[in-house]
C-alpha cells in the first residue's frame, strides 16, 4: 500500500476525521455564516455545555476553527472558522503541467470544447488532438460553444502525434481514445458522445459535464 505519510495529508485526514461526526460538522457549517460564542452555539445546537466543550476542542485541534476573547465582555470566547480551515478537503491532488492537452477520437467535439474552456478556466497552456481526426469541427460542437460565447469557427481537427509534447498532462475525454493509448499516463473523463444522438441537448450535456470537471480541476493544477 502506498500512502505518503506527509504532514499535508495528515492535516487532511484529522479534519475529515473531525468533520466526520454530524455535530461537528453542523458547527462547522454555522461558522461558515459568522463567528458564534459557546453560549450561542448552545442555544442554536442545544447540546449540554459538557459536550460542546468537547467538539470545540477537536475542531480547534483539527486546525477548523479558533477562539478569541471578546473585546467587550472579557469572559466570552467567540468561535470562528480558521483561515483556510476548508482548504485540501475535497479529494485530489495538486500537480504541475506546461500544457493540458485534451484528446478524444475525432478531435471535432469534446477535446475542442473541453480546450476552449480550460482556456477560460486556466493560464496554462491548452491545445486537444484526436486521435482519428474528422475533416472538421462537429457543427453541433461549433453551435453550443457559440451559445457560450466561444467561437470554434476556423479552428480545425489535428492528429496526436502532431500536437503532443513533453511534459503535456494528457485528458481523454472519450473511451474509445483512452482505451486506445493505454501506455498514455494521464487523466481520463469519460464524457458521452453528442455525435452519437447529435443533438442539441446532447452537445448542451457534453458542455456541462466538460464544463463542471474543469472547474473541478483548474484549481488543482499549476504551471510546471
Amino acid at each position: 500500500m502506498n500512502i505518503e505519510p506527509t504532514e499535508e495529508l495528515q492535516a487532511r485526514v484529522a479534519k475529515h476525521a473531525a468533520l466526520a461526526d454530524p455535530a461537528r460538522l453542523r458547527i462547522v457549517d454555522l461558522l461558515t455564516l459568522g463567528d458564534l460564542s459557546s453560549t450561542e452555539l448552545q442555544s442554536e445546537l442545544g447540546m449540554p455545555a459538557n459536550l460542546l466543550s468537547h467538539h470545540l476542542r477537536s475542531l480547534e485541534a483539527a486546525g477548523l476553527a479558533t477562539r478569541h476573547r471578546s473585546e467587550a465582555d472579557k469572559r466570552r470566547s467567540y468561535f470562528r472558522l480558521a483561515a483556510g480551515a476548508l482548504d485540501g478537503l475535497v479529494p485530489g491532488r495538486a500537480r504541475g503541467a506546461h500544457r493540458v492537452l485534451f484528446v478524444c477520437t475525432r478531435n471535432s467535439a469534446r477535446s475542442q470544447l473541453a480546450a476552449a474552456l480550460w482556456r477560460q478556466a486556466s493560464e496554462i497552456p491548452a491545445a486537444s488532438a484526436g486521435t482519428h481526426p474528422a475533416e472538421r469541427i462537429a457543427t453541433g460542437a461549433v453551435d453550443v460553444a457559440r451559445r457560450h460565447g466561444i467561437d470554434l469557427t476556423g479552428v480545425v481537427p489535428r492528429l496526436l502525434d502532431q500536437v503532443a509534447g513533453e511534459g503535456d498532462l494528457v485528458v481523454t475525454v472519450c473511451d474509445n481514445a483512452h482505451e486506445e493509448l493505454p501506455g498514455m499516463r494521464g487523466i481520463h473523463w469519460s464524457v458521452p458522445d453528442p455525435l452519437r444522438l447529435n443533438t442539441r441537448e446532447a452537445f448542451d450535456a457534453a458542455f456541462a459535464d466538460i464544463s463542471h470537471r474543469i472547474n473541478d480541476l483548474a484549481p488543482r493544477l499549476h504551471a510546471a
